[in-house]
């Protein structure tokens, strides 16, 4: 073990629990012990100090307690005449840095200074409290930074983490050498859909800054967090690794070795440290290194071989200027792929030949009016995409025809018709595939930068960014895109694939109406594939890479939690991977129609939940209810003084008449835990004539999020009518007029619920 390493990290944890203190006393005299101290849309209150000691913090009165712990954790320099193991007493030290980095960023949201672009900030009576890397420059960032990653968008990616499309993240300090490498850095780990938060600066320069001023688009839905511009803002990625586990591992606060233990397991992170690396970086280097996440350097620093801690090395330095490359974008990617290497991050990307980055980081990128070279669909030009199989000799594999003009004559901001039609061909293709595939569409086409893709078959919406045409991105591309992905992600039942897209207009017309035909057809094949007329349903263990004792069940009438992933797809995936996520259970003997209990079911949900679950009922929330990880969409829960349940979305976040808010619902919905009342569903198992079915369907919603209401308008009302109450709907109460159970049940008695009438729910 490096005694520079250790003298440094340690001199550094020392100085930032003294100023955490300092920070801390004078808030305390100022604001008083009573005062609130929170992280905004988090169930899990100051998540690090929550995961790591187990205290619930809400006021300022019980953090001196946190830093009393710090305190204790912390070791003197070591000496420079004895040389003794230096890792643990480094180790330890780290942890005190993460814990006072939270406090001091707790501090920081009580004076309103959140998402705080500059560390230096005064206190009233004059106090200034400065990191010792400041950041003194301009305002040039203000409303580009994040502040703490909120519970709603942590399970919003919950599927892409475990999936493996989303196969890690980085966590990046400092400042690159240029802006054009910092772009690269970042584009590279786009590329590879890793999920990069950013964070501190070198002499007064941060990342952030260099991105911005290039133009990237910086926020969730790209995967570049960015969340300060001081070195103590990463405490909020070393937040995030420990709500995974909470979230998804169904670990609790103050199991702290578990939660380190599932992060160096299950959570594929590294730092990258750019820039000099002061002695704070070292301190909150050595926090990170508790997790099992690596640290990479740019610069000349002593490393820190394998002892355990990691997986590989724990600290290694790659000078920038050292890195074997013709030029520095080059030598950028290779750091890159020495971080992905350290960490034994398992990448997969598909070689998709366009001329711009390629990857799900660019799945969320929005194209704006002014940006935009030419659009397709929308509101005034129609787009629409049909696949369909065929035999295969009459598919010539990787043939993309455009029919019709190109796009260059069409003015900028202009629109113009267009049709995409993918005809497959393949021995172990099947007609049930093709809705499966067709949905991949869009997927595929958003996961191309300057590209953005909205909606499905006949009401699909794309446009292209100058950004991309000036690049040279056109029409040809998008049939380069599905060829490749088709290719690359359903090659075990697609051997060929051919593309035409359809400009000219008499061609459109032709191709939408035999696409609107194949609609139709499929939309009565899934009306009729019912639960009673198949024999097997299928399991789904993906999130068992993150919710180790979770396992769904799905049934052509109970699509998985998620959201992703319905009966065909599981079907259609273990027709790709025999020996995946996916499996076949056989039902066997029916034992409980009603409420959808068969020996296959429970067997396999013995097995499945490593015999945590003994049991598990498809249509009911009273008894025995699925299971949850973390990535649902809703959660359903018992309202018991209303005879009903309620519906709260992923993305309300609005406080329910159980007294909760989703984030806080999400910690007893999720985990693997299986907790009679509450359930976390898929949105669209709503509409399903099975949901809940056992305890009186879908008339026993008596309070639903107003996002599900107006996203789902026409779903639900066909649901009312189908249960013979046209006007339920309007009958169910939401967060717009109702967030207590007194004001719930004046609504239901005003309103006329049916649930008020109904059998007693238990």
């Amino acid at each position: 073990m490096s005694r520079y390493i250790a003298t440094r990290a340690i001199r550094g944890a020392n100085a930032l629990v003294t100023e955490a203190e300092l920070m801390l006393q004078k808030a305390l005299e100022e604001k008083g012990p009573d005062t609130k101290v929170a992280f905004p849309n988090t169930a899990y209150y100051l998540p690090l100090i929550l995961g790591m000691t187990g205290v619930e913090v809400t006021t300022l009165g019980q953090l001196p307690e946190i830093l009393q712990h710090a305190r204790r954790l912390l070791h003197p320099v070591p000496s420079k005449n004895n040389w003794t193991p230096y890792l643990g007493e480094t180790l330890d030290c780290g942890m005190a840095t993460l814990l006072a980095a939270e406090t001091i960023e707790a501090i920081r949201f009580v004076y309103g200074l959140q998402p705080e672009p500059y560390p230096g900030f005064h206190l009233a009576g004059g106090t200034s409290f400065t990191s010792p890397d400041a950041n003194k420059e301009g305002d040039s960032l203000d409303g580009h930074l994040n502040g703490p990653i909120d519970d709603i968008q942590l399970r919003s990616w919950g599927i892409q983490l475990v999936d493996g499309r989303m196969p890690g993240f980085a966590a990046i300090v400092g400042c690159a050498k240029s802006n054009e490498v910092a772009v690269k850095i970042v584009r590279e780990l786009q590329k590879r859909n890793i999920l990069c938060f950013l964070s501190g600066n070198v002499n007064g320069r941060s990342i952030i800054d260099q991105l911005v001023e290039e133009g990237v688009e910086l926020g969730y839905d790209t995967y570049t967090v960015p969340f300060g511009t001081d070195t103590i803002s990463a405490i909020y990625a070393l937040g995030f690794a420990t709500r995974s586990a909470l979230t998804f591992g169904g670990l609790k606060g103050g199991q702290a070795r578990e939660i380190l233990l599932y992060n160096k397991e299950r959570v594929f992170a590294f730092v990258l440290a750019l820039g000099e690396v002061d002695d704070l970086k070292y301190a909150a280097a050595a926090g990170a290194i508790n997790f099992g996440f690596p640290v990479i350097a740019d610069t000349v620093i002593p490393e820190i071989l394998p002892t355990g801690i990691t997986r590989y090395e724990h600290v290694v330095s790659m000078p920038f200027n050292e890195i074997e490359g013709k030029d520095d974008l080059e030598r950028a990617e290779r750091l890159v792929q020495k971080c992905i290497e350290v960490r034994g991050v398992k990448v997969k990307v598909a070689d998709v030949p366009v001329p711009v980055p390629y990857g799900s980081a660019f799945e969320g990128e929005v194209v704006r009016k002014a940006d935009m070279r030419i659009e397709f669909g929308g509101k005034h030009s129609r787009c629409f995409e049909y696949l369909y199989m065929a035999p295969l000799d009459e598919v010539v594999d990787g043939k993309v025809e455009v029919v019709g003009p190109g796009m260059e004559n069409v003015p900028p901001q202009g629109s113009m018709d267009m049709g995409i039609v993918v005809k497959v061909a393949g021995r172990q293709m099947q007609q049930d595939f093709e809705p499966v595939l067709e949905r991949q569409i869009h997927y595929f086409i958003n996961g191309a930068s300057g590209v953005q893709h909205i909606g499905q078959r006949d009401i699909a919406w794309i446009r292209i960014s100058n950004a991309a045409a000036d690049k040279g991105f056109n029409l040809e591309h998008f049939g380069k895109i599905l060829h490749a992905r088709f290719k690359t992600d359903f090659g075990a039942i697609v051997d060929k694939v051919q593309v035409t897209i359809f400009t000219d207009p008499a061609k459109v017309q032709e191709w939408l109406q035999i696409a609107r035909e194949a609609y139709d057809y499929r939309n009565k094949r899934l009306a009729d594939l019912t639960d009673d007329k198949v024999d097997e349903f299928y399991s789904c263990t993906l999130c068992q890479s993150f919710a180790p004792n979770h396992v769904c069940v799905v049934s052509p009438e109970r699509l998985g939690l998620c959201g992703a992933y319905n009966w065909l797809d599981c079907k259609a995936s273990y027709n790709i991977n025999p020996t995946g996520p996916n499996q076949p259970i056989k039902l066997g003997k029916i034992i409980d129609p009603v409420k959808g209990y068969w020996t296959g079911t429970n067997e396999y949900a013995k097995i499945g939940s490593h015999g945590q679950v003994q049991e598990v009922s498809m249509y009911s929330i009273m008894e025995n209810p699925m299971t949850a990880c973390g990535c649902f969409e809703c959660i359903v829960m018992l309202i018991p003084e209303a005879n009903g349940v309620m519906v709260v979305s992923r993305e309300d976040t609005s406080m329910t008449p159980a007294g909760m808010t989703f984030s806080t619902l999400a910690g007893i919905a999720g985990g693997g835990l299986q907790t009679p009342g509450v359930m976390g569903v898929g949105k669209f198992y709503l509409i399903s004539p099975k949901f809940i079915s056992a305890d009186g369907g879908f008339k026993r919603v008596v309070w639903m999020s107003s996002v599900l209401k107006e996203t789902m308008a026409e779903e639900l009302k066909a649901v009312a009518i189908r249960e013979g109450d046209p006007d339920l709907i309007e009958k169910i109460a939401d967060d717009r007029n109702v967030t207590t159970v007194e004001e719930l049940l004046a609504w239901l008695e005003e309103h006329n619920h049916p649930a008020l009438v109904m059998d007693p729910i238990f």
